[in-house]
């Protein structure tokens, strides 16, 4: 009966970051894992123009994903600081306004979609072929928001709640949705429609709806409605919002200037061809599936720190940091190796010439050694949200899209030295998040701060 009197602080062991860093890393993983299967079984469709759109449009959505990321991080932030000074009652209130506030993002951005949309893409991309294909499918596409942004507000509250584990259930769930659909849509299999590349915008629509009813099921299932009084108080709580709101704006800002410089990148890049197109859209998918764990650790590092400052804990939060930094840099320097002595291998499932794998070996040489940076940067990064200080994130994160949009800027339009050289700005993009972050938790200049 006592269910909400469960504690659910933190303490500082290696056991406990991978008891909640693993789940976090599977169920990123999970999604990762479906944008990459799109890809491979898109790659197979006869059309090259199918796998550089796919990056275009990847790119798109993610602007509206992040949105979504950024509430989701405030949320979570917010709850696993009330779970650390064991305020239960509080976090079921913030879970509903959450709620809200996400389905009202996700109004706007289908609302976006539709009528802005194609007449951003027309101006934007050289081949009209490419803006009917990006317009068609994200007509598609875009309505998967409604679930992805509920599917992000459950992860803020099991992650925020040290509940990672159940996080796996939902996102396996979706995987095989989206595997069978995917088949089944793109090349007109399992007695559906072949639809080839606009199948992989129904599949991922489909397996997001399914991921998310399968989720809430196991939570009503397991308790956790009860043991959080998640449905004691859906009343309209203007306080919570707005502290919602005041956490979340600054991080939302933060994701969507970094998507938005990233798809200008993608612009840029198909301002250089077909190839280059698809080249980098498989770089993305390097960045995704092996910066699960990165981003893991991310996640971990904000709900760990902000829990433990709960707790009047803020002398341990350095000494939390060195052990998630040394977990995080060891995996990425596995993944850097492995892409290196086998870049073939990787290429190679996208089903391409031998001229495209040409091209993307030094590119994934390049990214490869970026996952490095990017896996001390984000632990870096994620503690300063997890301070609640998340100003201070859209400031560094400003300061690093502006030095990287002007580097790519000079590299592939003016001076057009190549898509290598042009990746090579996620090493200057990472270190000028690292150094700022790092230097601002150093200083100290967080502590004593309530929220």
């Amino acid at each position: 009966m006592q269910q909400a009197q469960k504690d659910y602080r933190v303490d500082i062991s290696y056991g406990q970051i991978l008891k909640i860093a693993l789940p976090i890393a599977a169920a990123i993983f999970v999604p990762q894992l479906n944008f990459v299967t799109n890809n491979i079984f898109l790659g197979h469709v006869n059309d090259k123009h199918t796998l550089g759109v796919a990056g275009i449009v990847g790119v798109y959505y993610l602007i509206f994903a992040v949105v979504g990321i950024g509430l989701n991080n405030g949320l979570q932030m917010l709850i696993a600081r009330r779970a650390g000074e064991n305020k239960i009652d509080a976090i079921g209130n913030l879970f509903s306004q959450g709620i809200r506030v996400a389905m009202l993002l996700a109004i706007a951005g289908i609302a976006f979609t539709l009528f802005a949309a194609p007449k951003i893409f027309a101006a934007i991309l050289h081949d009209e072929q490419n803006v009917k294909m990006a317009i068609s499918f994200l007509n598609i596409r875009i309505w998967g928001l409604f679930f992805l942004y509920l599917y992000q507000m459950r992860n803020a509250l099991l992650v925020g709640t040290n509940q990672t584990k159940l996080l796996i259930v939902g996102t396996a769930a979706e995987a095989i949705a989206n595997v069978v659909f995917d088949y089944g849509f793109i090349f007109g299999k399992l007695g559906l429609p072949a639809l080839g590349f606009n199948g992989a915008a129904y599949a991922s629509v489909i397996a997001e709806a399914f991921g998310l009813v399968v989720i809430f099921i196991v939570i009503h299932y397991k308790g956790i409605g009860t043991q959080l009084n998640l449905f004691k108080s859906w009343g309209f709580s203007k306080s919570n919002t707005l502290l919602i709101l005041k956490q979340s704006a600054p991080l939302i800002g933060q994701h969507l200037l970094s998507i938005i410089a990233w798809l200008f990148f993608y612009i840029l890049i198909e301002h250089q061809g077909t190839q280059a197109s698809a080249v980098s859209n498989v770089m993305r998918n390097v960045f995704g599936f092996f910066g699960c764990i990165t981003w893991a650790f991310g996640a971990t590092t904000s709900t760990m720190v902000s829990n433990i400052i709960g707790q009047g804990l803020e002398n341990k939060v350095q000494e939390l940091m060195h052990k998630i930094l040394r977990l995080s840099f060891g995996c990425a320097l596995v993944v850097c190796l492995l892409l290196n002595i086998f870049p073939h291998i990787f290429l190679k499932i996208y089903g391409q010439d031998d001229a495209f794998i040409q091209a993307g070996i030094p590119v994934i040489r390049v990214v490869s050694t970026a996952l490095l940076v990017m896996s001390i940067a984000v632990v870096w990064l994620n503690a300063v949200t997890g301070t609640g200080q998340t100003k201070i994130n859209l400031i560094i994160e400003f300061l690093a899209i502006t030095l990287y949009s002007i580097y790519i800027y000079l590299v592939l339009e003016k001076y057009k030295l190549g898509i290598a050289i042009g990746w090579a700005s996620e090493w200057l993009y990472w270190s000028s998040m690292l150094i700022p972050s790092y230097l601002y938790i150093k200083s100290g200049r967080w502590k004593g701060k309530k929220i």
